[in-house]
């Protein structure tokens, strides 16, 4: 039987969800002429202040990627107090059960000798970096930046449910969109956030570069951070130029850095200046060509010895992609159980292992009606979306499988909940995820809300942006001062959820 589809702003009927109740009425008295008028300012601000995405599949005439606005729609996705907070013990519990297994993996492999995951899901990982066993980061923490996706699904009573579909722990993007969407609303409908309590998000600069400084191997009054770049041509440089900015710290490329005496140092106008913390956008792959790829030209040579001596803290660590590689995934429930001895809060989407044979046998009879994806595939692509694809997608896909079974996971096409988006025929229910940020330093912190990414084109289940995919402003509703005033402070204490033992 199909489950019912979840509508974040409509109950059943024509009633509107509670929290939602005030927005709709104020949407109500909007004319089409005016919210058109808005999406045409915010496409011109956005447009003026070159927040676009680069999208590498498309050429323009010189052969270079294209760069496109990505959508943004002006009715944002709402969540009351109350399932925010379940939700954020939910991304605090799973983090830090991450990062302990991060520690385990490059340490004393307890996860391992235990039988709870398979050796080969990790020593045969791609993103598996042995150059980084028993190496000791600050804190023990290896995601200092996480991006977790969570999707609401109605359950067989229409009630919705959330899930965590996919963890991004190596150099998760997403925010400066979650900034600026902000921004966008408040200047365009001041109204709305003086009649409504709308928890902020515009200090989340100041707590990522509070997480940067908690990493700094050394006790120094001011560390010097440093924000790593690809350079102009990658997709999100958007973002690593805005966060740079934002916090007032240096945005660099690998050819602006150099090892001296095992340390990093940053060439500036007056001089070298020795780096503590770098806050890197560049894959592992590519930070060291001494160490990983010899031809890179995006990194510094030398930097692995240095960060492995301690004299440079990595944020997030090098090594970190094997905790969020889709075939580690499903193990996470598991790990949650082994290191915190705790049941998940938030829940797994039930996923098949197509290495495991009963699990490839049932991908392979039930392709038209599953999502299958590589295991290290990323932004939409490498995926399978069985309904929505022809019969010689899918023939080509159980191809690729049987060739090679353990690149892959399958999961059932689930039906995101949607929300009413303005589209250019008018408003109309679009599917959406939400991916928060979580920060790991001293404290475990994150803003109220994330990055609310929206399917545009009709049916669609794929928000990504590099798939045409759009975003929303993000609310967390509050109604209790008490309640509003808790959600911005530290969640915990990253000493005390690290206490037992890492």
């Amino acid at each position: 039987m199909r489950r019912p589809l979840f509508d974040e702003m409509n109950a059943s009927g024509s009633s509107v969800r509670t929290h939602y109740a005030d927005y709709q009425r104020w949407l109500a008295q909007q004319s089409p002429e005016v919210m058109q008028a808005r999406r045409e300012e915010a496409e011109m601000i956005f447009r003026r202040v070159g927040i676009t995405f680069a999208i590498y599949g498309d050429k323009d005439e010189d052969g270079a990627g294209t760069e496109r606005l990505i959508p943004f729609d002006l009715i944002p996705r709402i969540i009351p107090a109350q399932e925010w907070a379940r939700m954020q013990r939910g991304l605090v519990q799973r983090v830090t059960a991450l990062n302990r297994f991060l520690h385990d993996v490059y340490h004393d492999q307890e996860i391992i000798k235990a039988g709870v995951i398979p050796s080969e899901q990790i020593f045969q990982n791609e993103q598996f970096r042995p150059e980084m066993i028993g190496v000791t980061v600050p804190g023990n923490i290896y995601s200092h930046i996480s991006g977790i996706d969570i999707v609401r699904v109605a359950n067989t009573q229409g009630e919705g449910e959330y899930y965590v579909l996919e963890d991004n722990l190596s150099v998760p993007s997403g925010v400066s969109y979650m900034l600026e969407n902000r921004k966008m609303m408040m200047r365009l409908f001041p109204e709305l956030f003086r009649q409504n309590r709308i928890a902020p998000v515009q200090h989340y600069p100041d707590l990522l570069l509070e997480t940067l400084y908690d990493m700094a191997p050394h006790a120094t009054a001011e560390p010097t951070v440093v924000v790593l770049t690809p350079g102009m041509h990658n997709s999100a440089y958007f973002e690593h130029a805005f966060l740079a900015q934002q916090m007032g710290v240096e945005l660099v490329e690998g050819t602006d850095l150099f090892v001296k005496d095992n340390f990093v140092y940053m060439r500036t106008t007056r001089g070298p200046k020795r780096v503590d913390v770098i806050y890197r956008r560049v894959d592992d792959d590519y930070l060291d060509p001494l160490a990983f790829k010899p031809h890179s030209t995006l990194g510094c040579a030398g930097l692995l010895n240095v960060y492995r001596s301690g004299n440079v803290a990595i944020c997030n660590a090098i090594g970190t992609g094997v905790a969020d590689d889709k075939s580690i995934y499903p193990y996470v429930p598991k790990m949650i159980e082994f290191y915190l001895g705790e049941k998940p809060i938030l829940k797994n989407v039930p996923t098949y292992m197509c290495r495991n044979s009963d699990d490839l046998k049932y991908t392979l009879s039930n392709l038209k009606d599953l999502v299958v994806k590589e295991v290290h595939g990323a932004g939409g692509y490498g995926m399978l979306i069985g309904p929505a694809s022809t019969q010689a997608e899918i023939e080509d896909f159980r191809r690729a499988i049987i060739a090679n079974p353990s690149n892959y996971i399958a999961q059932p096409t689930l039906s995101l909940s949607t929300c009413p988006t303005y589209v250019d025929s008018g408003i109309a229910p679009r599917h959406i995820d939400l991916r928060p940020f979580v920060l790991s330093g001293k404290e475990v912190q994150m803003v109220p809300g994330g990055l609310t990414r929206v399917a545009v084109k009709e049916g669609s289940l794929v928000v990504n942006s590099s798939q045409g995919g759009g975003t929303k402003d993000t609310w967390i509703l509050q109604s209790e001062p008490a309640l509003f005033t808790s959600l911005l402070a530290p969640v915990q204490s990253q000493s005390q959820l690290m206490r037992q033992g890492v």
